[in-house]
């Protein structure tokens, strides 16, 4: 497991063009000042977390989001409450709702109330009292960790499960409103040959020029890919073995099966593991749909193929799970025959010698793409958000951008890529076959969960980490809006000499 680094806890924590949409207030959290006591903060105002309109950036920036998924949207959301000009530009032609289950942490859920949308978000989502841990072959429960309320109180901000539509939805109204420029069909094709030149150039050939490019353009990062290329480092990928199927599963469909109601209308999350493979399943959207994700080997036509929107049949799937117990198999049995499996494989990325070249900054999936075991994808390029809208609040001059990305290499690089492993050490621990590794596993998390019930502070350590408690406070406990601002003078002054 990789080290735990320095902690902070929060204290509560088809058009092709959009614009020009009228400005609206936000509602988020926490009090806290910027400290003015050295050289490096000179003419940096007071920012109230709690109300990140009510001191604008002393520098407003013209800033080039590519990527209009969560991060950019995030992005561009922290940064216009901030003062800055945002646009973004995106390859597709029309912003979709598409995607299945997503879970939002309180390290995310605290950014987004400062960000005005977390209110909006609890109407859509559902907050879990706990997630059951169960064998595979029997359905039998080996232990469980508990969630709300009890995380919302540990970390002042809550837990939930949300339809990654509705969260991509809510995020770009509120983006429209603030203002937030987005175009799509605007494909990026090149970058200045000079990282110091923040410009990008579209596939009708015009250049766009701003005083910073942020790319949060996922997986297959042309930002992320041009650097390499430029900088002769290997950009590479390895295959985990594992991919992936997510189905939603309507409530008509259950009808008269009370057992499966029983899962669709309650308010737990399951985790069934097995050999080579572990399923995730949850209720979504006031208990009308049933998320699952259903990870399992790879097979070998898929191993270069990365993408998250491969087809996949339930007639193939049926087969993966055909020896699992009769409450998985009878909830793929009611997947459509001629329904929307999507499967997507799972492929573990190298860290990056930096997430910044010049006046171009990477996010999100650029740059720390996760792999689902922790469930911190999302969380985490809210977190990038949330550090580039203080770190960029805070320069003086232009000249100051380079200060603000370093500082959010610094707050975000380690962090980011530490979770990454953890992730895929979680996955190990899910799969292992029957037999002594995976008696002693069971062992461990029934000792962890009968040490939560007992209300135990230490605690024992639970081998699936997103489960453990040790985990969760360095995955959760972190503010790291607030971080960035207590550590701006250190990070900048270190920089200086």
């Amino acid at each position: 497991m990789p080290p735990r680094t320095t902690q902070f806890k929060s204290n509560k924590v088809n058009t092709t063009l959009v614009v020009d949409a009228s400005k609206s207030s936000s509602s988020p959290i926490v009090t806290y000042t910027i400290p003015s006591s050295s050289s490096s903060s000179t003419n940096i105002p007071s920012i109230d977390l709690t109300n990140l309109q009510s001191t604008p950036s002393p520098t407003p920036l013209r800033i080039l989001i590519i990527g209009c998924g969560v991060g950019g949207l995030s992005a561009a959301i922290g940064l216009s409450l901030t003062g800055h000009k945002v646009s973004i530009y995106e390859t597709v032609n029309s912003i979709k709702e598409v995607g299945a289950g997503i879970q939002i942490a309180p390290n995310a859920s605290r950014i987004l109330e400062r960000f005005g949308v977390l209110e909006e978000l609890k109407k859509e989502g559902i907050m879990l009292e706990r997630n059951s841990l169960r064998r595979w072959e029997d359905d039998g429960e080996i232990g469980w960790v508990g969630l709300m309320p009890a995380v919302g109180k540990k970390y002042n901000a809550p837990l939930m499960v949300v339809h990654r539509a509705d969260l991509q939805r809510i995020l770009l109204h509120r983006a429209i409103s603030l203002g937030v420029k987005i175009y799509t069909s605007s494909q990026i094709i090149a970058i200045s040959p000079d990282f110091s030149n923040p410009s990008i150039k579209l596939w009708n050939g015009e250049w766009i020029t701003g005083d910073l490019v942020i790319a949060a353009d996922g997986i297959k990062s042309f930002v992320r890919g041009e650097i390499a290329r430029r900088k002769g480092y290997k950009d590479s990928t390895v295959s985990t073995g594992d991919a992936a199927y997510r189905v939603l599963i309507d409530e008509e469909r259950m009808r008269g099966n009370e057992k499966m109601l029983k899962l669709l209308r309650g308010d737990v999350g399951v985790r069934w593991m097995g050999p080579g493979g572990h399923i995730m399943a949850y209720p979504l959207r006031s208990h009308k749909l049933y998320n699952m994700v259903l990870i399992h080997p790879i097979r070998p036509h898929q191993v270069d193929n990365e993408s998250w929107t491969s087809p996949g049949t339930k007639a193939e799937m049926l087969k993966q799970y055909s020896g699992w117990n009769s409450t998985v198999r009878q909830l793929l049995s009611y997947v459509p025959d001629d329904g929307e499996v999507m499967e997507w494989t799972l492929n573990s990325h190298s860290p990056l010698p930096s997430w910044v070249e010049g006046r171009f900054v990477l996010m999100g999936d650029a740059c720390h793409p996760m792999l689902p075991y922790v469930a911190q994808g999302a969380a985490n390029a809210i977190e990038d958000a949330g550090v580039l809208t203080m770190a960029l609040a805070m320069v003086s001059s232009t000249e100051r951008i380079e200060d603000a990305l370093k500082v959010y290499e610094v707050i975000r690089k380690e962090r980011g890529e530490a979770i990454q492993a953890s992730a895929r050490d979680t996955q190990r621990a899910l799969h292992f076959a029957d037999g002594r590794e995976q008696e002693e596993r069971d062992r461990r998390i029934r000792e962890s969960t009968e040490a939560a019930r007992k209300g135990s502070e230490e605690g024992k350590r639970n081998p699936d980490l997103w489960a453990d408690q040790q985990w969760q406070e360095f995955m959760w406990g972190v503010d790291v809006m607030r971080e960035t601002v207590e550590r701006w003078d250190e990070i900048t002054s270190h920089r200086s000499r």
